[in-house]
């Protein structure tokens, strides 16, 4: 043997070790660094412990929070030069649309990287398909494609990457786009392929005439002012503001003035960017204050349920769901602002001949904290979610559309299942609600004080059945949520369904035709009384 050899093998030897100590060393790296980033959050918990303040909330923002927070705020900078420099009046529709989706991609890739592409393949996959498919059943195709892509994403990011983070939450702007992408479908739709009087006066309204171009879809979907957190809008409403064309005018315009004051063709948003922005700072002001003075989770503690009488368990429920809600009044009014702030949101004048700018707001606070029914609160609390789901599936839905739209609410939120425990809990405490409505409420309109009595009452039962609806959805997982409804052993489900089946109500076709029947002699009346010639004096 040569004499290097035993040296060559010692050497061959002393690398393989070193290999294997340098994969185990990557392994722990990459092990400890995993878990650093996730002990983050309390790692900066115990660095702001020492302050003690309920305000150092602020600094527990994760950095995907963070971004968002700097681009909503730099959106909004962009919308008021958007609205001063590229004016209808000063530019073209073409350059309008094309800064509006440029910085829309540019904000969307700097909030969440690479991930942003999976908006521009949604939008283009859907297009294609609108495109190659005709207008007959492009929306049942667009629909089962934009739901599935978005819940496919939905699923790796909760079950492949990391159960229960919200960082990096890609699938949040496509939820709004997965609106934006049906709505457009149907509209076209019920524009090019029904006929007038197959379609009610809303759909009549919205319905959309001629194919878009690609820079307008894109335009639509991803625009800056709605790409991070929406909210839907219609097509033809985004289009008219991107025309300088105004598509709606309200029931209030008489000839350009409303009590001798004269109307403006272009109001200023300013005070009500102003206001809102107030709202959002008082918002945001109150989550950071009791983020965590109730936390939701205290609900299925152990030590909490066993020492806890039924009653203040009651009461925590409320206030701790109560403190989980601004944020999204934070969130959805921000948004409205950066709308209203670029020219956008117009909705006539109201009675006083005073700008109204809530043509796409997302919730109306006063009445969502004041709401005496399951159905008032859902119709203002996130409102253009709820056109959509009305306007794409309840109304479209043959048989059981209520379920139908619970469920396709569902699959949108995502595949968390607290979400399903939510809505199918959701289906039972509405029909119950409807019931009720229907069977009871007629008996305390006889008199101010009964009715006051009705309200009161059904505010308390309101306000603890949406408490007690929404807390799987926060909890997300399954065993908590059960656990919660086990110790309230399922009272508000059971006496939901015992409501539902005791008090009788009409099915919606029935309702309907009542209603139709019910206006049909009316108009028939007033036809008549049009067409009877005055007498001569």
């Amino acid at each position: 043997m040569f004499p290097g050899s035993s040296i060559h093998t010692e050497i061959t030897a002393y690398q393989n070790i070193f290999d294997v100590e340098c994969t185990d060393i990557r392994s722990r790296i990459w092990t400890n660094g995993v878990s650093l980033w996730a002990g983050l959050p309390s790692m900066t918990k115990q660095i702001w412990k020492p302050n003690d303040n309920k305000m150092s909330c602020f600094f527990f923002l994760s950095l995907c929070d963070v971004n968002f927070v700097v681009c909503q705020l730099c959106a909004l900078l962009t919308a008021v030069w958007f609205r001063l420099y590229l004016h209808p009046s000063k530019t073209s529709p073409f350059v309008r649309h094309v800064v509006a989706t440029l910085l829309g991609i540019y904000f969307a890739l700097f909030c969440f990287g690479w991930y942003a592409l999976h908006f521009l393949l949604q939008s283009g996959i859907t297009y294609g398909i609108m495109i190659l498919t005709g207008v007959e059943h492009m929306h049942k195709y667009c629909l089962v494609v934009a739901l599935g892509y978005l819940s496919f994403c939905q699923i790796t990011r909760v079950y492949v990457f990391d159960y229960g983070m919200y960082s990096a939450d890609f699938t949040g702007p496509m939820m709004v786009i997965t609106q934006k992408i049906t709505s457009v479908a149907f509209e076209i739709h019920d524009g090019m392929a029904r006929k007038e009087d197959q379609l009610n006066q809303s759909q009549k309204l919205l319905a959309i005439r001629r194919m878009p171009s690609l820079l307008e879809y894109f335009s639509y979907n991803c625009n800056f002012m709605g790409i991070l957190a929406g909210p839907t809008c219609s097509y033809n409403d985004y289009i008219a503001f991107i025309e300088g064309t105004p598509y709606r005018h309200r029931e209030l315009e008489t000839k350009g003035k409303v009590n001798g004051k004269s109307r403006l063709n272009d109001p200023s948003p300013n005070t009500e960017v102003i206001r809102k922005l107030a709202t959002c700072f008082i918002s945001l002001l109150v989550f950071l204050s009791v983020c965590k003075v109730c936390p939701v989770e205290r609900n299925v503690d152990d030590d909490f349920i066993a020492t806890t009488p039924f009653y203040a368990q009651v009461v925590y429920l409320y206030l701790s769901m109560l403190t989980t809600r601004p944020k999204y009044y934070f969130v959805w009014t921000l948004a409205d602002a950066i709308n209203n702030a670029a020219g956008f949101g117009f909705n006539g004048y109201d009675s006083d001949g005073l700008p109204r700018w809530d043509l796409i707001s997302n919730l109306r606070i006063m009445n969502i904290e004041l709401a005496t029914s399951f159905k008032v609160f859902l119709d203002n609390w996130n409102i253009q979610t709820a056109h959509w789901l009305k306007r794409v599936c309840y109304e479209r839905c043959p048989y059981n559309p209520t379920a139908a739209t619970f469920l396709l609410s569902a699959m949108w939120h995502g595949a968390y299942p607290g979400y399903y425990l939510t809505f199918l809990t959701g289906i039972v405490i509405t029909l119950a609600a409807r019931a009720v409505r229907h069977n009871v409420r007629p008996y305390f309109l006889g008199s101010p004080t009964h009715k006051f009595v009705y309200d009161v009452i059904t505010w308390a039962a309101t306000q603890i059945a949406i408490c007690y609806t929404v807390v799987p959805f926060v909890l997300l997982s399954v065993g908590p949520s059960l656990k919660f409804y086990r110790s309230w052993y399922f009272c508000i489900h059971i006496g939901c369904i015992l409501l539902a089946i005791a008090l009788p109500v009409k099915p919606r076709h029935l309702r309907l035709k009542e209603q139709q029947s019910a206006v049909q002699p009316s108009l028939e009346n007033t036809d008549s009384n049009s067409n009877q010639k005055p007498k001569a004096s």
